[in-house]
């Protein structure tokens, strides 16, 4: 469950005995990994390949799959192993990784983990997640056709690592649920519904769905890497976005949403941390966990009376519980989210979750351009119409709310051409 005392850790609300679907995290950049080509018992990694930070002649032996998975493997060839993962994921540079497997061992019987983290070629957290990627892969946890190459995020129930897809040679980030989530019925169906979901919806702005599945004890859905930031990241790095840049990040989502809706689906979970913006500039709406669909009654009745949702971003009617959610709530997370984009804070803040969601049921946020002043009143009464607590008072659909964000969109652009004219023009 989420800590509910703090409100800054962006809770998830929950339904009762279950677990939130939060995707841990945006997914992050890294080099493709050279493949292997098996030479006996080990595997003798390429040197010939672009990607190769290896010379021909310093080649590192590294073990074999079988060997990794079954434990059977000596400690210098798991030393080999860990520095191959580091130079591979450009921790650090082979030079530095060598001098550090030369000074293992000695009168000190110094460990090469240690001799890495002592001489500083990386750190200790990345040592644990290393560590962990190989545990992971001699504990079972392997996909056919998929190489897990690094934890890349960690929510309430699942892990998501960074992988490479071996026939298409492409990086793809792989959401894990745990063995123990074989215990709640409730988490695993949330799982595969968000991938039945996901796989129904085709848009540029969504992360793209790839496959779903079971692999022993774990079940896995793969999807699209995305090599970007969340928005949340931003906002953190910046506090607020400009507003021209908030302004086409929302658009993107209005009309991400727009075609899930037209398909039938409901986000019911539409915050910064759910948003990935590419390196190119493009934003992506992320992670269907709460996702239903719209026409789904069973599941509505079954969700009656609980409060799904992220408590910042959350709507009215989800706070309370009602049995009909519809595009309205998305409409207005996203109101609060581009809130949030242009002033910097949430429409409501509180000292723990309940105060919070209470604010959205009892309380007015105020017009953000008197929060932001430079941002066009406009754009103020935009998201003032998103946050209304009836949802019959919000736009009517998010075709409707992305009319009139493109109109003050082209406003915006006139207005700062006509400036920029003006000050070419010089003082009259």
């Amino acid at each position: 469950m989420p800590d509910r005392s703090d409100p800054s850790q962006e809770p998830t609300t929950q339904p009762l005995g279950g677990s939130g679907s939060g995707s841990g995290g945006a997914n992050r950049s890294g080099g493709p990994a050279p493949q292997p080509s098996i030479v006996g018992p080990v595997f003798e990694l390429d040197t010939s390949g672009a990607d190769s930070t290896l010379n021909a002649s310093e080649t590192l032996l590294v073990p074999g799959e079988d060997a990794l998975l079954h434990g059977a493997i000596d400690e210098d060839a798991a030393d080999r192993l860990l520095a191959r993962m580091i130079i591979d994921r450009s921790l650090a540079t082979e030079s530095e990784v060598k001098e550090c497997l030369d000074r293992r061992g000695g009168v000190l019987r110094k460990s090469f983990e240690k001799v890495l983290v002592q001489r500083g070629v990386i750190t200790q957290a990345q040592l644990e997640r290393l560590q962990e990627t190989i545990e992971s892969r001699r504990s079972g946890r392997t996909i056919p056709g998929f190489v897990l190459l690094e934890r890349i995020g960690k929510g309430t129930t699942a892990t998501v690592y960074k992988a490479r897809q071996l026939n298409l040679d492409r990086l793809v980030a792989i959401k894990v649920l745990p063995a123990r989530a074989l215990k709640n019925p409730k988490v695993v169906e949330q799982f595969y519904a968000e991938g039945r979901a996901a796989a129904q919806l085709n848009h540029p702005n969504i992360v793209q769905a790839i496959d779903v599945g079971r692999r022993g004890d774990f079940h896995y859905f793969v999807m699209e890497f995305v090599d970007g930031h969340t928005i949340f990241e931003l906002l953190e790095e910046s506090r607020a976005l400009h507003a021209d840049r908030a302004l086409d990040v929302t658009i993107a989502m209005a009309d991400a949403l727009r075609h899930a809706h037209e398909r039938g689906f409901v986000h019911r979970d539409v915050k910064p941390k759910n948003i990935i913006v590419t390196k190119e500039g493009v934003p992506k709406l992320a992670d269907l966990g709460l996702a239903r669909a719209i026409a789904d009654r069973v599941a509505a009745q079954a969700e009656k009376g609980q409060s799904l949702g992220t408590p910042y971003y959350i709507s009215p009617e989800q706070v309370r519980g009602e049995e009909h959610i519809g595009p309205a709530s998305d409409i207005y997370s996203l109101g609060a989210t581009l809130f949030h984009m242009v002033t910097g804070r949430p429409p409501f803040t509180g000292t723990d979750a309940d105060e919070v969601m209470n604010r959205h049921l009892t309380d007015i946020a105020p017009p953000a351009h008197t929060i932001a002043t430079s941002l066009h009143p406009g754009i103020s009464e935009v998201i003032e119409k998103t946050l209304r607590k009836d949802p019959s008072e919000r736009y009517f659909d998010c075709q409707t709310l992305l009319d009139e964000l493109r109109a003050w969109r082209s406003v915006l652009l006139l207005e700062r051409g006509e400036r920029a004219r003006d000050e070419s023009r010089g003082p009259k």
